[in-house]
C-alpha cells in the first residue's frame, strides 16, 4: 500500500485529475465544489494496472492553505506535481516544488493536465519550461506526462507511470511501532468519533490501546477503515480511518499522533539539519512557524556556529517550541515566515537539553548522529535516557526489537556501550562516554573529600552516589564498572590505593589517642577526641566505635567479645545487663554500648530481659 500526493498552483486541475483517475470527487467541502477550489485536504483511492491499490492527497493550491497542502503532502511515496498546460509554471508550482524538494520527495510524476486546451508546440514549449524549473530539484528526473481530465487522453499512461514508480518504491518500513499523524478529526453517525491519517513504522489492530501525542491520554482503537473497508488490521504506509473509543471531537485536533504507548515523544525542543531556500534567510532567534508531518507550532531558532544559514546552504539548530508536537529522530519539517517559506530540515534529536552555541562539540556530536545510522541513533538516544533497559533505548531510537539487538551487541562488543547488572532488576545500558564521565566525576568527589577530611580512609557510599546523581538501583552497577581505578570497601568508596596521608602532627595526635584506648581497656578514661582522629582509629581498625560516647581499643574490645561469648556458651539462660557488667568489670553505660555492639555485628541477641548468642562463633 503506497500514498500518492498532488501538488501545484491553484486551478491547474489537481481535483479533477483525481476525480477522473478514481472517480471519487476528493472535494468533499460544500464550499469547495460551490467555488470549485480545494480549501482542504481531500482523499481517493486507485487499483493500479498492476493490482496495486494506492491512496491519493489532494492537496490545495492556493497560497493562503499552504499550510493545509503542507498537513497532506509529508508522508507521500510519490508525489504528482501538476501543471496545467495553457498556464505553465507559476508562482504556487513553484511554492509546491521547493516544499517537495525540502521534504525530500524523491518520487514524482509530472503530469501536464489540460492538455485539450493546447495544441502540441505549445505543450512542447511549456514542458521545456518545466525541465528548467526542475532543475537542480530531487524531481530533476521525474518524467512528464501529457493528460487531460475532459476527454481522458493520457489518463492509462499516467496509471501506468504511477505504478511503474511505485514498482521501485520500497517497502514502508515496519518496525512493530505504529504512528499516525492526525490530519482530519470528525464524528461519524452510528461510530462517534474518527480521525485520519497515514500509518507509519508499524501495524494498527482493532482492539489497540493507542496514546494521543502530545497530550498522553490513552485511548481503545474501536474499529478501523481503509478506502471505506472495515480491517482487522492496517499495515504502514496506509491511509486509515481510526474509530476511537470513550472521547470526543473536540480533544483531538489536526497535528496530534496516535502512537503505540512510550514510543514517541512529545517535543518542546528539536536538534536538527536544517537548510535555506536559495534567496531566503533563517537568522539566529528568529521567530517561524515549524511545520512536521500534520503539526504546525510558532518556534525560535537557536543556530549554532553561525549567525544566519543563508542562500540554499545548511547549518545547525536547536528549534525551541512554543508548545509540544509529535517528533522523532529522520522526521522532516518545513520552516515558514507568515506566508513565506524559508527553508526545512531534519530532526536530529527530540527535547535535547540546551547547547552553546560556539561550542565546536556540539556541531560534531549533531552530525554524528544525522548519520541516521542505527548505531548513531542508539548512541544519541542513549545519552539522553541512560542509564536504561535494553527495551528503553530500542524505543527511544525508533528500533525494532531484532534491529535494535543487533546494534547493541556491536556497539558492546567495540565498548561504546556498556551492558552493567544491578544486584536486582534487568541490566541497564550506558555509553562509554558516560562511563567515562561518571569515573571522573567520581575521582573529583573522592579528591574533594580527601582534602575536606584527610584522615577518612573511604567516603559515604551515598555522599558518591549523590555527586554521579544516579539512582539507587543503578548505583551498585555502576560503581562495580568503575572498578579497579575506583572501589567499593566497607561502607565507602575510595580510588584504589588510597591510604590517609598523615602529617607527622596528625601521627603523634593518633598514636597518643590510640595509646590511651590501649592504656585504658574496656573502662578508658573520658578523652576527648578530635572527631576526625577517633574515625581514623576506627576505620584503620585499631578501634570500636560502640555508639553513645564509648570509643574502645580493638585489642580491648576483641578480648571483651571472646569473653562474653565464653560465658553464654557455659549458660542455658540468657545472660543480663548487670551479669554482663560483672563479667567484665565495666560501667553499666560501657556494659550497654558493647553489647548492642554485639547486637549489631551478629554475635548476640535480645531475649526477654538478656542476651544470648545468635550463633556459635
Amino acid at each position: 500500500m503506497f500514498v500518492v500526493g498532488t501538488a501545484g498552483h491553484v486551478d491547474h486541475g489537481k481535483s479533477t485529475l483525481v476525480h477522473a483517475l478514481t472517480g471519487i470527487d476528493p472535494d468533499r467541502l460544500r464550499e469547495e465544489q460551490e467555488r470549485g477550489m480545494t480549501i482542504e485536504l481531500g482523499f481517493a483511492w486507485l487499483t493500479l494496472p498492476s493490482g496495486r491499490e494506492i491512496s491519493i492527497v489532494d492537496v490545495p493550491g492556493h497560497i493562503r492553505f499552504v499550510r493545509h497542502m503542507l498537513a497532506g503532502i509529508g508522508a507521500v511515496d510519490l508525489a504528482l506535481l501538476i501543471i496545467a498546460a495553457d498556464e505553465g509554471v507559476m508562482p504556487q508550482t513553484r511554492e509546491h516544488l521547493a516544499l517537495l524538494d525540502l521534504l525530500e520527495v524523491r518520487r514524482a510524476l509530472v503530469v501536464l493536465t489540460k492538455c485539450d486546451m493546447v495544441d502540441d508546440a505549445w505543450a512542447s514549449l511549456v514542458e521545456e519550461d518545466v525541465r528548467a524549473t526542475l532543475e537542480g530539484t530531487t524531481l530533476e528526473d521525474a518524467p512528464v506526462i501529457r493528460v487531460s481530465a475532459v476527454t481522458g487522453a493520457g489518463l492509462d499512461t499516467l496509471r501506468a507511470a504511477i505504478d511503474d514508480a511505485l514498482q521501485a518504491a520500497p517497502p514502508p518500513r515496519d518496525i512493530g511501532r505504529p504512528r499516525l499523524g492526525i490530519d482530519r478529526v470528525f464524528t461519524m453517525t452510528g461510530f462517534g468519533t474518527v480521525v485520519t491519517g497515514t500509518l507509519l513504522d508499524g501495524r494498527l489492530r482493532t482492539g489497540d490501546t493507542v496514546e494521543v501525542v502530545p497530550g498522553g491520554r490513552s485511548l481503545r482503537v474501536r474499529g478501523l477503515q481503509s478506502h471505506r473497508r472495515e480491517v482487522e488490521e492496517a499495515l504502514p504506509g496506509t491511509r486509515v480511518a481510526v474509530n476511537l473509543a470513550a472521547i470526543g471531537t473536540d480533544h483531538l485536533t489536526r497535528g496530534q499522533a496516535l502512537a503505540a504507548p512510550g514510543h514517541l515523544e512529545a517535543a518542546r525542543a528539536l536538534d536538527a539539519r536544517i537548510r535555506a531556500l536559495p534567496g531566503e534567510t533563517m537568522r539566529h532567534n528568529l521567530r517561524v512557524t515549524i511545520h512536521l508531518a500534520a503539526a504546525e507550532a510558532p518556534a525560535r531558532l537557536r543556530l549554532f556556529g553561525a549567525d544566519e544559514v543563508a542562500d540554499g546552504a545548511e547549518g545547525w539548530a536547536q528549534i525551541v517550541l512554543a508548545g509540544p508536537i509529535a517528533a522523532a529522530p529522520g522526521d522532516l519539517f518545513v520552516v515558514r515566515l507568515g506566508d513565506q517559506t524559508l527553508g526545512g530540515g531534519r530532526v536530529v534529536e527530540v527535547n535535547a537539553p540546551r547547547h552553546r552555541r560556539t561550542d565546536p562539540a556540539v556541531i560534531d556530536r549533531l552530525a554524528s548522529r544525522a548519520l541516521g545510522t542505527p548505531e548513531a541513533r542508539v548512541l544519541a538516544a542513549l545519552e539522553r535516557i541512560e542509564p536504561c533497559s535494553a527495551a528503553a533505548l530500542e524505543r527511544a531510537a525508533g528500533l525494532s526489537a531484532d534491529e535494535g539487538r543487533l546494534t547493541l551487541d556491536a556497539l558492546i562488543e567495540a565498548e561504546l556501550v556498556h551492558r552493567l547488572t544491578p544486584a536486582a532488576g534487568e541490566p541497564i545500558l550506558v555509553s562509554g562516554v558516560t562511563l567515562a564521565r561518571y569515573e571522573e566525576t567520581a575521582r573529583r568527589a573522592l579528591a574533594a573529600y580527601h582534602m575536606a577530611h584527610p584522615l577518612r580512609f573511604t567516603m559515604p557510599r551515598e555522599e558518591v552516589r549523590g555527586a554521579l546523581n544516579v539512582p539507587q538501583r543503578e548505583f551498585g552497577a555502576i560503581l562495580g564498572a568503575l572498578a579497579p581505578g575506583i572501589e567499593a570497601r566497607g561502607e565507602g568508596v575510595v580510588e584504589a590505593g588510597w591510604e590517609p596521608q598523615l602529617s607527622p602532627q596528625q601521627l603523634a595526635a593518633v598514636d597518643a589517642a590510640a595509646g590511651a584506648l590501649a592504656a585504658g581497656g574496656l573502662q578508658p578514661d573520658r578523652i576527648s577526641f578530635e572527631p576526625a582522629i577517633a574515625a581514623y582509629l576506627v576505620e584503620a581498625g585499631r578501634a570500636v566505635d560502640c555508639g553513645d560516647g564509648v570509643l574502645l581499643d580493638a585489642a580491648a574490645f576483641e578480648g571483651a567479645r571472646e569473653h562474653v561469648m565464653e560465658a553464654m556458651r557455659a549458660r542455658a539462660t540468657p545472660m543480663t545487663l548487670a551479669e554482663t557488667r560483672d563479667l567484665l568489670g565495666v560501667s553499666r553505660r560501657n556494659a550497654q554500648a558493647i553489647l548492642e555492639t554485639l547486637d549489631r555485628q551478629g554475635v548476640t541477641m535480645r531475649v526477654g530481659d538478656g542476651r544470648t548468642l545468635r550463633a556459635v562463633r
